[in-house]
C-alpha cells in the first residue's frame, strides 16, 4: 500500500493498493481492495453487482447488506489496452478536482488495472428524462458549473490548451498503427468507416473550427446518458466517469452532449435535440456559467443563438472522434458490443448533419 502524488499538482494525494482485479474472475481482487479499504466488512458478506451500462471498462458495485441503502463502494476495471489512449493520472486528478467542487464522487483508491470510488445514489438517465425540462436543465446547469471551474485550480497551469486536436491525432495514429481494418471483430457485412475519408474531413473540420471563437474550459468530453446519475429525491444530477474530462472547447463539450440523445446501441439522428429544446437547454447552462464564473447571469437571445451555431459546428467533430474510438476499440476491448458497427453509425451520423451545420453563419 502506497500513497501517490498526482503528477500535474502536489496538492492531489492518493491511496494506491498494490492489488489486481482479473476481470473475468474479480471475485478474489475485488475481496483484497475491500479487506484494505472497508476492514470492518466480513468477507462472507460482500456481494458484488455487476453494472453492464459502460463499454470502455468493467464496473461492479460492492456492498454488505443493501444496495439501495447502505454504504456502495463502485470498483471499475479498466478496460484491455485503455492505457494506449487515456490518461489515467489525468483521470484520477479530474475525480479530485471536481469532487473538490461538489460535482463529483470521491476517490477512494487507485490500483494496479483500475479505480474504486465513492457510489453516486440516483438513477442513470434513460431517453425520457433526458428529455425531460425539469432533468436537462439541470444537466445544464451543473455542466455550467464544471466548465466555470478556473484552470490555476487545476494543475499549476493558467494557460490550457484544447485537448480536441492532440486527441483525434493519436486516436488515428493508435488505429492506422493497429490496422484495425483488417482484424476488427464484429459483424462481416458492416463495413468500416474509410480512415482516408476520416482524414480528409478532420482537416477540414479543423481549418472551419479554429475560426470560432469557443472559449476554453474545463470539459467533461463524455457526457452520454449513462454517465449522468439524476436524484429526483435531491432534485440533482451528477456527473460520473472522468476518462475523457481535460480541458476543450466550451461548444464540444456541449455539442457532444447533444449528439448522445440518438443512443448508443442503435444511433438514431433523428433524436437529436430539437432547436427549441436546445435554445432552452443553452439558456439554463450560460446563467449557470457566468452565475458561476463571477458576472451578471442575465442572458441575452443574442448569446444563446451564438452558442447553438457553436454548438452544432462542434459537434461535427465529435462524430469524427467517437468513430476512430470505436475503431480502436473494435481491435483491443474484450466487451461485448459491436464497435464497428457503431463506428459506422456515428460516420453516417456525421454526414447526415455535415452540409447543415458547416453552412450555419456565425453571429
Amino acid at each position: 500500500m502506497e500513497i501517490n502524488s498526482s503528477p500535474n499538482d502536489g496538492c492531489y494525494k492518493r491511496l494506491h493498493l498494490d492489488v489486481c482485479i482479473d476481470e473475468r474472475s474479480p471475485r478474489h481482487g475485488v475481496s483484497e481492495l475491500i479487506k484494505k479499504l472497508r476492514p470492518e466488512w466480513k468477507p462472507e458478506d460482500i456481494q458484488i453487482k455487476a453494472f453492464t451500462e459502460g463499454i470502455t471498462n468493467q464496473l461492479m458495485g460492492c456492498y454488505v447488506g443493501s444496495l439501495t441503502e447502505g454504504p456502495v463502494l463502485l470498483v471499475r476495471v479498466y478496460g484491455q489496452m485503455t492505457e494506449l489512449f487515456l490518461d489515467r493520472d489525468k483521470e484520477m486528478e479530474m475525480f479530485q478536482v471536481l469532487h473538490k467542487h461538489g460535482c463529483g464522487p470521491e476517490l477512494y483508491c487507485s490500483f494496479t488495472n483500475g479505480i474504486c470510488y465513492e457510489f453516486v445514489r440516483g438513477v442513470v438517465l434513460d431517453d425520457t428524462l433526458l428529455r425531460q425540462p425539469s432533468v436537462y436543465r439541470l444537466i445544464a446547469t451543473e455542466m455550467g458549473k464544471i466548465h466555470s471551474i478556473k484552470s490555476g485550480e487545476v494543475g499549476n497551469s493558467s494557460t490550457v490548451t484544447p485537448v480536441l486536436w492532440s486527441r483525434l491525432s493519436q486516436f488515428l495514429n493508435l488505429v492506422q498503427r493497429s490496422d484495425a481494418a483488417k482484424q476488427q471483430r464484429s459483424s462481416a457485412h458492416v463495413e468500416a468507416p474509410s480512415l482516408k475519408i476520416i482524414i480528409k474531413e478532420m482537416e477540414e473540420l479543423k481549418t472551419h473550427l479554429t475560426h470560432i471563437n469557443s472559449p476554453v474550459v474545463l470539459c467533461h468530453n463524455d457526457l452520454l446518458t449513462k454517465n449522468v446519475i439524476y436524484n429526483q429525491e435531491e432534485g440533482t444530477v451528477k456527473f460520473i466517469d472522468y476518462e475523457y474530462a481535460d480541458f476543450n472547447y466550451q461548444a464540444y463539450d456541449i455539442g457532444n452532449h447533444f449528439n448522445e440523445f440518438a443512443g448508443i446501441n442503435n444511433v438514431d439522428s433523428s433524436l437529436y435535440p430539437s432547436r427549441e429544446l436546445q435554445f432552452d437547454w443553452l439558456t439554463a447552462y450560460l446563467e449557470s456559467f457566468k452565475s458561476c464564473s463571477g458576472v451578471d447571469s442575465a442572458v441575452t437571445k443574442k448569446e444563446v443563438l451564438e452558442l447553438y451555431v457553436q454548438v452544432c459546428k462542434f459537434s461535427l467533430v465529435a462524430h469524427l472522434f467517437w468513430c476512430l474510438w470505436a475503431l480502436l476499440q473494435a481491435k483491443h476491448s474484450t466487451i461485448d458490443f459491436d464497435f464497428k458497427r457503431y463506428s459506422m453509425a456515428r460516420f453516417n451520423y456525421y454526414f447526415e448533419k455535415k452540409q447543415e451545420f458547416i453552412g450555419m453563419r456565425l453571429l
